[in-house]
């Protein structure tokens, strides 16, 4: 029927074609898939600057929450840094006094799911409220971190924080973007000492003389060791408790002026309280500052990531000389991966051109063979919506060896007519045999 109808057949296949890649258009991006490792992270980061006993503390708190629940085979806690790096995309994390993760082993999928809901809820109600609290799965590929990151580039720290500010909100309205944050966090108060520039030369004291004399007072400085069986001890010498703990008392600190006369130090300084960013953060040498935030379940990050930067349009076309916004994340990762194949495509498409043309040995027959190989999308576009299945990298690869499989099954229909024929078939009963098995005799 399809041979004596073969003008109905093409243009049919024409309009299937067309409609998976209209249907295409509407599957879900993805970078790689969650795994299937029955581990979650939970990962609680305190303001920074903050003492490893407060991050202990959280830790015992979370811990608390784990210890009796029956999904929960094992977990092990990591305080001041992260877990080594166990698993291909973890995201190692440096070290920091604020931070403490607990990597919990659930004892199969189903509890892995009931788990990360439950730890959510209760963190939701106001458990640990004192930390940034993440639970999260492990994921396939290389590490991303946070799914969805758009960097904020600029030359003064007040200008990044202020556009990268800006870009939170803008993320914050959006339904699908979970917890929005900066990596430099929020600014803690800090103490700056202002020297009297006149006051001290009078004194024959620069700014270097004061930085040294209370770097010794406050941190100590070495001033011999001694030996303690096999080790050798520093003895550091430095202020009293008293006098380098309170910060009412540094301007009484003495500091020794020229010609050896003790001077407080509140005559030439004085102490001020500002707020400032505990870290810098710089990329390419660029102070750069990245917003950033996890998905909503059932979403992928690319959708979210598309929707914040349109919504993004009208600030980055306002934004002053020398800023700039960059995207990162899962769709950056995603792009590098794709890069890194399509940039061995020509040479794969040249391989493939060469092979079928030593086989084939016809430009008619290579045309034939080579405009099959997207019919493999009208199969993956339908199935993927009807499973409502994202499209990823690892997608990507089976539908570049599917588009493989398509081609060397036409190769061997081509050969099996050619055979056929040769056999003593007219043409249209050839191919008509060259489909059916088992073939029967002439």
């Amino acid at each position: 029927w399809s041979v004596n109808h073969k003008f109905f057949v093409v243009a049919a296949t024409v309009v299937i074609f067309a409609t998976s890649v209209v249907a295409f258009g509407r599957v879900q991006q993805q970078f790689f898939p969650v795994s299937e490792r029955t581990e979650l992270f939970f990962q609680m980061r305190l303001p920074q600057g903050t003492a490893i006993t407060a991050s202990l503390e959280t830790a015992k708190r979370a811990e608390a929450m784990l210890k009796g629940d029956q999904d929960v085979k094992t977990f092990t806690t990591y305080v001041g840094q992260g877990s080594p790096r166990f698993w291909l995309g973890l995201n190692p994390q440096l070290p920091d006094e604020s931070f403490a993760e607990i990597v919990i082993q659930a004892k199969d999928l189903e509890a892995r799911e009931r788990l990360k809901a439950r730890l959510e809820r209760e963190v939701a109600a106001g458990a640990l409220s004192e930390a940034r609290v993440r639970v999260d799965r492990f994921n396939f590929g290389p590490p991303v971190g946070f799914p969805v990151q758009f960097r904020v580039i600029g030359p003064e720290p007040a200008m990044v924080r202020d556009t990268a500010v800006k870009v939170r909100e803008i993320m914050r309205a959006n339904p699908n973007a979970r917890d929005p944050h900066l990596d430099w966090n929020e600014q803690s108060p800090s103490v700056r000492l202002v020297v009297d520039q006149d006051r001290a030369r009078a004194l024959g004291l620069n700014v270097q003389d004061v930085a040294q004399t209370l770097q010794t007072l406050l941190s100590g400085v070495t001033v011999t060791t001694v030996r303690d069986r096999t080790e050798k001890v520093d003895i550091v010498a430095r202020a009293v408790p008293t006098e380098r703990v309170d910060l009412g008392r540094i301007g009484d600190l003495t500091i020794v002026a020229r010609g050896g006369v003790p001077v407080p130090l509140a005559q030439v300084a004085r102490i001020e309280f500002i707020q400032e960013d505990p870290i810098l953060w710089r990329r390419n040498r660029d102070l750069t500052m990245t917003v950033r935030a996890d998905v909503a379940d059932g979403v992928q990050p690319p959708v979210v990531s598309a929707q914040v930067q349109a919504a993004l349009k009208d600030l980055i076309a306002t934004l002053p000389a020398g800023m700039r916004i960059q995207q990162g994340g899962a769709v950056e990762e995603s792009e590098k991966a794709n890069a890194s194949i399509f940039v061995l495509f020509p040479i794969m498409l040249l391989g493939m051109l060469t092979v079928l043309m030593i086989q084939l040995q016809s430009f008619s027959r290579l045309a034939l063979v080579f405009l099959t190989a997207p019919l493999g999308i009208v199969g993956a576009a339908f199935s993927l919506n009807l499973l409502n299945a994202p499209f990823g990298f690892v997608a990507l690869l089976g539908l570049i060896a599917l588009a493989g499989m398509i081609m060397r099954n036409t190769v061997i229909l081509v050969q099996q007519i050619d055979e056929e024929v040769a056999s003593g078939y007219s043409l249209y009963d050839a191919i008509i045999e060259a489909t059916v098995w088992p073939p029967s005799s002439p």
